[in-house]
């Protein structure tokens, strides 16, 4: 991915307000500096350089650093994930986003969202997604992105088609990037549930509505 694109997408980010915790006390309280092992402080500093400039009492990093080694090899893994991957930005979000849409994981949909539209992703094909639609109007490697991640979250299986068509539009380096950015935005948004991350009241992105059951 081009590396002032991966740079822009940061900086996007990093303005995103921060979003709130319900019941803020009462699942992994945000730690004071005073109250860090040297294990934490060592994490809570590797994360705060550049470019992911984090703050160890926003979430998911207050869960994250309540098991610092475990924080640290998440940390690595994000940074290839967000930075190093093989996929465009473009596809990375869309990705994160069926992640999420999976999990209807508001948080998550909230950062993301302006990501991926500043990445290329049309803003229908996000709606659609949005509303458990396959979105209309994908070029050939979102679409088989998509059909790749969904029959994996669907059927729990993948079709020799969908395999093929997504070694053919992203590579086998990149069918396996996409394997590790649902799989860690899995963990990300199971982190944010147990967290009760919740977007600001004051945002403008729209929220993801409701699914059938």
């Amino acid at each position: 991915m081009n590396h002032l694109l991966r740079v822009a997408l940061a900086a996007v980010w990093l303005a995103i307000p921060h979003a709130g915790l319900a019941q803020d006390n009462a699942r992994f309280p945000a730690l004071q500096a005073e109250q860090l092992t040297p294990e934490q402080r060592a994490w809570a500093d590797s994360i705060a350089a550049p470019p992911r400039n984090g703050k160890f009492g926003n979430a998911p990093y207050r869960a994250y650093i309540r098991s610092p080694e475990l924080a640290k090899r998440l940390s690595n893994l994000s940074d290839y994930l967000r930075w190093n991957s093989s996929l465009p930005a473009r596809l990375s979000e869309f990705a994160i986003l069926i992640t999420a849409r999976q999990w209807s994981q508001q948080y998550e949909w909230h950062a993301h969202y302006p990501l991926a539209i500043k990445a290329g992703l049309d803003v229908n094909v996000i709606n659609d997604l949005a509303h458990g639609r396959r979105p209309s109007g994908m070029k050939p490697d979102e679409a088989a992105l998509y059909d790749f991640a969904t029959q994996l979250y669907r059927d729990k299986n993948v079709t020799d088609s969908a395999y093929q068509a997504a070694v053919a539009q992203l590579g086998e380096r990149g069918v396996m990037d996409v394997i590790g950015i649902i799989g860690y935005y899995d963990l990300v948004s199971m982190t944010l549930i147990t967290l009760r991350a919740a977007p600001p009241p004051t945002t403008t992105v729209p929220p993801l509505p409701a699914l059938p059951k």
